[in-house]
C-alpha cells in the first residue's frame, strides 16, 4: 500500500505539470487566439499527453518486461484518446449543458480524467514492481 501511495504521489507531480501545460495552452489558445474551447481543449490535451508519456513512463510506472516500447506507446495513446473523449465530453457537458465557464469545467474534467489515467495505466502499462 505504501508503494502504491508513493507511485500515486509521483503520478500527481507529473499530473500537475501536465495540467499546467494543458490548462495554460487551453486558456492561451481560446483567449488570445479566439479558438473554440473544444478545439483548444483537444490541442492542449494532446500537448500535455506527450509530456505525460515521457514523464510517466520514466518516473512513475515500471516498464513491463517483454512489452516493446512501441506497444507500450500505442497502449498509452489509446488510453489517452479515451481520456481525451472523456475530457471533451466533460468540457461540452459543463459548458453547454450546465453553463459553467470552460476554465472551471476543465478543472473537473481533469480530475475525472486523472483517475481514468492512473487506473488504466496501472492496469495496462505498469509492471507493478
Amino acid at each position: 500500500m505504501k508503494k502504491l501511495l508513493a507511485q500515486f504521489m509521483k503520478f500527481g507531480v507529473v499530473g500537475v505539470i501536465a495540467f499546467v501545460i494543458d490548462y495554460g495552452l487551453l486558456a492561451l489558445l481560446t483567449e488570445l487566439f479566439g479558438i473554440n474551447y473544444l478545439v483548444s481543449a483537444t490541442i492542449s490535451f494532446t500537448a500535455s499527453v506527450v509530456f505525460n508519456y515521457v514523464a510517466s513512463m520514466r518516473y512513475v510506472f515500471t516498464h513491463k518486461e517483454g512489452m516493446s516500447r512501441r506497444r507500450e506507446f500505442i497502449i498509452f495513446v489509446v488510453l489517452s484518446v479515451i481520456g481525451l473523449l472523456i475530457n471533451n465530453g466533460c468540457m461540452w457537458a459543463g459548458v453547454e449543458l450546465l453553463g459553467v465557464h470552460y476554465l472551471l469545467t476543465k478543472i473537473v474534467a481533469t480530475a475525472i480524467v486523472m483517475i481514468w489515467n492512473f487506473v488504466t495505466r496501472k492496469i495496462f502499462l505498469d509492471a507493478g514492481e
